[in-house]
């Protein structure tokens, strides 16, 4: 899908941003010969986990230099010299303390449940069996082996970036997904199943409106320190009231009473929203 880019003419010098599910040397390699760089997930192999190895053990990583603010969200990130598909960039490794937590205590939660199933000889979820030998004893060696890179997750990069840029396009790639779907349920959009022309432009059209919009309101609430996800949610409550008499006659309406909090959200982002 990559090759067929080039048919568009694409001007010289943007950027590339996807998942670690299809990064492949491959794909690096194709975006590098449009001319524009890469900014992509990686997903762990041996060589990832010996770099990571190497980094764990040093405990150096979670310190004041490393650490890059998203949002609600703390990572420590390091970054160093790094070559996939002959391509030439910065690989960044970013920890992630409270996922790690949360994977650690998720996992415990169902060895605990497991086990007590196995005592009843009752049907357990698929994949828990490893941490359990024969006789239904929790096997500790294999907790300490799945958790060793908790948290942990690889970004490659192929133009230099400052650690808090990389961090924001990255993990912020998927806001245009979400906008997407949030208008297709508005629109009752339905899935695009035939590849024709006027169908991937509405596609794109509806993406790049998405965007559009969801970047807008971010640009507003930025200096009130909310995500549009947040504020959307904030406002899901928020609903107006209408009333008429029978004969048509009388009509009024009033937007029922906001919390503090929605009203910092629309003075945030337009005022006059307030006078509706």
């Amino acid at each position: 899908m990559i090759t067929s880019f080039d048919q568009y003419d694409l001007k010289p010098g943007g950027l590339c941003i996807y998942d670690r599910g299809i990064t492949s040397g491959r794909n690096i390699f194709d975006v590098k010969a449009l001319k524009w760089d890469i900014l992509c997930g990686v997903a762990f192999n041996p060589k990832l986990e010996k770099i990571w190895r190497q980094v764990l053990s040093k405990g150096k990583l979670t310190q004041f230099d490393n650490r890059v603010r998203l949002n609600e969200t703390i990572f420590y990130v390091i970054t160093k010299p790094f070559r996939i598909g002959g391509v030439q960039g910065e690989l960044a490794l970013c920890f992630n303390e409270r996922q790690q937590r949360k994977l650690k205590e998720s996992r415990y939660d169902e060895i605990v449940e497991a086990q007590a199933l196995i005592k009843n000889k009752k049907v357990f979820k698929a994949g828990l069996e490893k941490y359990f030998d024969k006789n239904g004893e929790i096997l500790k060696s294999q907790i300490v082996q799945a958790e060793e890179f908790d948290g942990c997750s690889s970004i490659f990069c192929s133009r230099h970036m400052q650690k808090d840029e990389l961090i924001r396009l990255y993990f912020d790639k998927d806001i245009v997904e979400k906008a997407f779907h949030s208008i297709k349920g508005i629109t009752n959009l339905q899935p695009i199943r035939h590849w024709l022309s006027n169908r991937v432009r509405a596609h794109v059209f509806i993406c790049y409106l998405s965007y559009l919009l969801l970047s807008l309101l971010k640009y507003r609430l930025k200096k009130i320190s909310i995500t549009p996800q947040d504020a959307l949610r904030e406002l899901e409550t928020m609903y107006k009231v209408y009333l008429r008499d029978s004969k048509g006659i009388f009509k009024m309406s009033r937007v029922a009473t906001l919390t503090k909090k929605q009203e910092l959200i629309l003075k945030a982002v337009d005022k006059k929203l307030l006078k509706l």
